[in-house]
């Protein structure tokens, strides 16, 4: 895109830059509307899967039987609507769970409409993060380097699937947060992988809609560039997910040793 460039001095310049794509992409699971978010129009298949997870409609891959995606026009924008197929024995709760949403939004925990519903029981993470810390710092350095959108716009979010040595094996990018991860977990979950006593690194703040994600993935560590809130820290602490936050390349913080 053509931008205007101004400098301090007072010097102006016509540049091209690349801009982040963001579109609505509508989501029905059987046949029936359940969000809108706003995403990249990337890697969507992986989206669907990861969203279907944390909104707690399926439990694995094999609870999705189908996606389809469809290009649509709407006020001169292109948008995505996502289709996909459940189980049978998931119909149910996609009925109750969209009885319980009073709006669309971009996290899958908001819009709807008690405390019950947003904050339902969270299970516990059972796998257990072994790893060392340094193992983060790796993680941080090698991960510019797997992000090619971010590197050419500097406008997106990043998810990685790190080793237990820091090696970020899988990333997925976004301009939204929570659908970088929810398109990491999707596209783990598609392939059959799991976090194999890794974890997971995440460009952005620790929110409790994160944390919720992860411990549904059953991932053993969440590290974050950013810092967390207090309901993250509670959730996280709820259901044994040790938290690594403030991840700079000289130092973090952390919530819980490894191995406890």
């Amino acid at each position: 895109m053509r931008l205007l460039r101004v400098e301090a001095t007072g010097g102006t310049a016509a540049i091209d830059r690349a801009i982040a794509r963001e579109v609505p992409i509508a989501i029905e699971f059987n046949g029936i509307g359940y969000a809108v978010l706003m995403a990249t129009p990337t890697d969507l298949h992986d989206l669907a899967f990861g969203f279907a997870l944390a909104e707690r409609l399926i439990e694995g891959a094999e609870d999705i039987l189908d996606v389809e995606s469809h290009a649509v026009m709407a006020e001169a924008t292109t948008g995505v609507v996502l289709r996909a197929t459940l189980a049978a024995h998931c119909a149910d709760r996609v009925v109750e769970r969209v009885r319980h949403r009073v709006s669309e939004s971009s996290c899958g925990l908001c819009g709807i409409e008690n405390l019950e519903q947003a904050l339902r029981p969270i299970p516990s993470v059972t796998a257990l993060w072994e790893g060392e810390d340094t193992a983060v710092f790796r993680a941080l350095a090698a991960l510019d380097q797997r992000q090619p959108l971010n590197r050419e716009t500097r406008a997106v979010h990043g998810a990685a699937a790190c080793t237990r040595d820091g090696d970020p094996w899988l990333v997925r990018e976004d301009v939204g947060r929570h659908n970088a991860f929810d398109k990491l977990i999707g596209a783990m979950l598609r392939a059959g992988r799991g976090w194999g006593g890794g974890f997971a690194l995440l460009t952005s703040r620790c929110s409790y809609e994160l944390v919720e994600k992860a411990v549904l993935s059953q991932c053993p560590m969440l590290a974050t560039l950013s810092a967390p809130t207090t309901l993250a820290l509670q959730r996280a602490e709820a259901a044994g997910l040790p938290l690594r936050v403030l991840v700079r390349s000289d130092a973090l913080l952390a919530t819980r040793a490894a191995g406890t």
